[in-house]
């Protein structure tokens, strides 16, 4: 069997989590999103399309990120109801770890082969809903970048607890192009 030539070569440091989620994999989330929550999401500027979509639908957006000083692994806001966003995927288990410990409903995009691995079993087993897609999210790749770039190594899904109707949900996405700045 061949090894997967994109995984292997993948950037994991953290240039390589430097990647922005395009309009229309947010898009399959937000249906599943209570009405009048306050959404924090803690890895975006106020360009992302997470902050710009959700503000957008009536939602009251809280976010933070490192830019602004405020890591996620010390930082809380005051009110929030609800994490939706696309954490570095190279700090995966430790950004689960956290949102377990929370007890509050999320939602954040990760490589779908986060399913698998000893340290986040342990939080997974525990009432993981996946929110997963027919074809893979081509990410942007860099602020200067206006259209994301095609062909991605790796299936993502919106990994999530406390939101979904049911554990495994299949949705089928768009892709458009929307500047994201």
């Amino acid at each position: 069997m061949g090894a997967n030539i994109g995984v292997l070569k993948s950037d994991r440091t953290e240039t390589g989590d430097a990647a922005y989620t395009p309009f229309y994999a947010v898009e399959p989330i937000l249906k599943y999103l209570p009405a009048g929550k306050t959404v924090w999401c803690p890895f975006d500027e106020e360009w992302s399309a997470y902050c710009r979509l959700l503000g957008e639908r009536g939602f009251h957006v809280v976010r933070s990120s490192l830019a602004d000083g405020q890591d996620f692994f010390n930082y809380e806001p005051g009110e929030w109801d609800i994490i939706v966003s696309n954490p570095p995927f190279s700090m995966k288990d430790r950004v689960l770890e956290r949102l377990y410990g929370f007890g509050k409903p999320f939602a954040v995009l990760l490589p779908l082969t986060t399913l698998q691995g000893g340290n986040r079993y342990r939080y997974l087993k525990n009432g993981v809903q996946i929110l997963a897609f027919d074809k893979r999210v081509c990410f942007y790749r860099g602020r200067e970048t206006v259209a994301y770039a095609p062909g991605c190594a790796f299936a993502s899904a919106y990994f999530c607890r406390f939101l979904l109707p049911e554990s495994l949900i299949l949705e089928e996405l768009t892709r458009y192009e929307r500047q994201l700045w």
